[in-house]
C-alpha cells in the first residue's frame, strides 16, 4: 500500500505474517503493559478469518497498528476495530489518523461500510478525535464492557465504554475527513465531563468513580431514548457531548437505535 501520509514518512502496510504480529504486541506491551495485551494467536485468527491488520511504519520502524475483527451484526457485515494503538513518541504526528484512513479506503474496497470499536467515554481527547476528526456517532453504552482489571490503564473504575459506528460511505463522514464541520440540530442534549477527570483518576478515584456513575446514567437515558451522541464540545472547564435525535442527524440515514 502507498504511503498515506509521505510529508511525515508514514507508511501503512498490511499485516500477516507471525513476526509482523510479534511487532504489534511489543507495541501493546510498551503502551499498555502485557496484562491486557492481545497475544500473537489472536492476530492470526483475525488474519485468517476475514479480519483486517495493518500497521503504521515510520522510517521504517513499526509506530502504530490497528486490529480488526470480521463481524456480525442486525444481518450486516462488518468490521470490528479492537485495537489502535500508536506509540508514545509517533503521536500527535498524524500516524492514528492515517491508520484510520487506511482502515477506512481497505474496508471500502471490500464493500464494507461499518466499522464500530469501543472507547471509553471518560477519555475526552479520544472522544474528540472520534467524534469531531473522523465523523463517528454512539447510540450504546456497555457498563463495565471488559470488567474491572488490574492493569493501571482503568484505575481500579468500570471498564465503561461507548461503541463508535463510523459509518465510512455516509455524506457525514465524507464531510468530516474533508474538515467540513458537521452542525447539530436544534434539538440538542448534553452529557458532561470535567475536563480534569484525567487528574481525578489518578488523585481522588472516589469522585473519579462518580463522574464517571452520573455519565453512565445520562449516556443510557438519552440512548434508551433514541437519541445518539454526534459531537463534541470542549470548553476550558469541562467537555460536553452533543445527543441529538438518531433520525435526524445531519449526513446520515440509521435506522434505529441500536440494542445493547
Amino acid at each position: 500500500m502507498a504511503p498515506v501520509h509521505a510529508a511525515r514518512k508514514i507508511e501503512i502496510r498490511h499485516c500477516s505474517s507471525v513476526a509482523e504480529f510479534a511487532e504489534c504486541v511489543r507495541i501493546e506491551h510498551a503502551i499498555w503493559g502485557e496484562s491486557i495485551a492481545v497475544p500473537v494467536p489472536i492476530f492470526v485468527v483475525a488474519h485468517h478469518t476475514g479480519g483486517q491488520i495493518l500497521a503504521a511504519y515510520e522510517g521504517g520502524r513499526m509506530a502504530g497498528f490497528t486490529l480488526a475483527f470480521a463481524a456480525w451484526r442486525d444481518g450486516k457485515l462488518l468490521l470490528h476495530s479492537h485495537i489502535a494503538a500508536v506509540l508514545q513518541e509517533s503521536r500527535d504526528r498524524g500516524v492514528g489518523r492515517s491508520l484510520k484512513l487506511a482502515q477506512r479506503k481497505d474496508a471500502l474496497a471490500r464493500r464494507i461500510d461499518l466499522i464500530e470499536w469501543t472507547f471509553d467515554p471518560l477519555d475526552l481527547k479520544n472522544a474528540y478525535f472520534n467524534l469531531a476528526r473522523l465523523g463517528v456517532i454512539v447510540r450504546r453504552h456497555i457498563a463495565n464492557c471488559y470488567g474491572v482489571t488490574e492493569s493501571p490503564l482503568h484505575a481500579g473504575l468500570p471498564t465503561d465504554r461507548l461503541v463508535a459506528e463510523w459509518w465510512l460511505d455516509s455524506d457525514r463522514v465524507k464531510a468530516t475527513l474533508d474538515g467540513r464541520a458537521q452542525t447539530a440540530g436544534t434539538t440538542v442534549e448534553r452529557v458532561t465531563i470535567p475536563a480534569r477527570f484525567a487528574d481525578l483518576r489518578e488523585s481522588d478515584r472516589a469522585a473519579a468513580a462518580g463522574i464517571q456513575s452520573a455519565a453512565r446514567e445520562q449516556f443510557l437515558k438519552w440512548f434508551g431514548r433514541g437519541y445518539a451522541g454526534t459531537g463534541v464540545e470542549r470548553r476550558a472547564e469541562a467537555t460536553d457531548y452533543l445527543l441529538e435525535p438518531g433520525g435526524a442527524i445531519e449526513g446520515l440515514k440509521l435506522a434505529g437505535p441500536k440494542e445493547s
